[in-house]
């Protein structure tokens, strides 16, 4: 036995030696260094060397805008990107996200922590189970799946996009990315166990859809989706930061405050809050924070006689309606408590200071902002107010950025 091993061991000896030997002499490569990176001469040409010099070479990351069946979520009806969709989402891409992370953090940054793949398909997924829709999701840290492409508007000179058109491409796609985004980031680096413990007997990762905004506005969350779990809240609270409008902020804040009220102090730290978002027109009497009804929904449980009421604001009104229709044992009346012409009024002398232990609401709200602000400066040196504001001042360019940089893009 032994010998037979002395053997086996002499015999690789030889062999390696004969490797080493042979292989002194080195190619630069076995491949074939003819084959192009991008076929240029196809009919994608353009916009594929596009991609190649902006996403593959700088980033290592892959824009799959064709549709990828296999990496698609096969129980859902999926329908391909439209082609001249998928160049503006691109280029919203690198210009709204890329960049942005870039001025800030530097050029390694986005190198080191971004996506390696984004996939484009060009339809909504719907969930049967729950009756939800999805806007995109992410795999393992490396792939971001945004759906809904073919919604994005086509731009030319004559049919630029509007506020309201890009609050649609936030909506639908820049903040699922910044939501995933965010998730690489926590998983990188652990969110403070703090921010769990401001709300932790309110999240419900079974039935969070069933709560309407009104809800979970009102238990300290700033969408529905972030009351699914500590980490979507936590995620939900940064993108929302960066992503949401001025209007939709001030809705959240307005439900946050209406039950329950808030705790001392803190409606100076709401005009605080308002102030770092840079919500402009807090005193502009066309706004629709400046002009609201306030009003009294009760419900009385069919079985038992129970009654409970709360304050709903009129934009939320229909959402409310929607999710009381769904509890069909319960009957819902909403009577007009007070109209409103100003949000100074409505959080100065209408909202009560709430003396009670409990957190919730608006106190909530601020409490995880000033948990998840800390974490995002301390541990990626980025301030997240600084984020927004950057993003707001390109969507407003973002014509002018069409105009000027899409030249793969047919403008006419």
């Amino acid at each position: 036995m032994k010998k037979t091993i002395y053997a086996l061991s002499l015999a690789a000896l030889v062999l390696c030696v004969y490797s080493c030997r042979s292989n002194d002499d080195f190619t630069d490569t076995i491949f074939d260094t003819e084959i192009p990176d991008v076929d240029e001469n196809s009919a994608t040409g353009p916009f594929d060397k596009w991609l190649y010099d902006n996403f593959v070479v700088p980033y290592n990351t892959e824009i799959q805008y064709k549709f990828n069946m296999p990496a698609s979520k096969l129980e859902y009806l999926l329908s391909p990107a439209e082609y001249k969709k998928s160049q503006l989402l691109a280029h919203f891409i690198k210009y709204l996200f890329y960049d942005v992370y870039t001025k800030y953090a530097g050029d390694e940054f986005m190198k080191k922590y971004g996506p390696r793949i984004f996939h484009f398909i060009g339809s909504s997924a719907y969930s049967p189970t729950t009756g939800t829709e999805e806007l995109g999701y992410a795999s393992a840290g490396v792939k971001i799946t945004l759906l809904k492409v073919n919604e994005t508007k086509l731009w030319s000179p004559t049919s630029p996009y509007s506020a309201q058109d890009m609050d649609d491409l936030n909506e639908h796609q820049f903040h699922t990315m910044h939501h995933e985004f965010s998730h690489i980031l926590h998983q990188t680096k652990s969110y403070p166990v703090s921010f769990g413990q401001v709300t932790p007997g309110d999240y419900d990762g079974r039935d969070w859809q069933k709560r309407d905004s009104v809800l979970s506005h009102t238990l300290g969350f700033v969408t529905q989706y972030g009351s699914s779990a500590t980490y979507e809240d936590f995620v939900e609270t940064l993108s929302c930061a960066i992503t949401n409008t001025d209007c939709r902020w001030m809705y959240a804040i307005i439900d946050a405050c209406a039950n329950g009220g808030v705790k001392e102090g803190d409606k100076e730290r709401v005009y605080e809050l308002i102030d770092s978002l840079e919500i402009e027109g807090l005193d502009d009497s066309n706004k629709p924070w400046n002009n609201f009804t306030l009003k009294k929904e009760t419900s009385v449980d069919n079985e038992t006689g129970e009654e409970t009421t709360r304050f709903v604001p009129d934009f939320h009104e229909l959402d409310s309606r929607t999710h009381a229709a769904e509890e069909s044992t319960k009957t819902v009346t909403y009577t007009v408590e007070k109209k409103f012409t100003s949000f100074r009024d409505y959080l100065d002398n209408w909202v009560q200071i709430d003396t009670s232990s409990e957190t919730g609401g608006m106190n909530a709200i601020l409490k995880k902002f000033d948990i998840a602000t800390e974490w995002y400066t301390s541990q990626w040196g980025l301030h997240l107010f600084e984020l927004r504001r950057e993003v707001k001042q390109r969507q407003r360019a973002v014509n002018e950025y069409v105009r000027d940089n899409v030249t793969i893009y047919e403008l006419q």
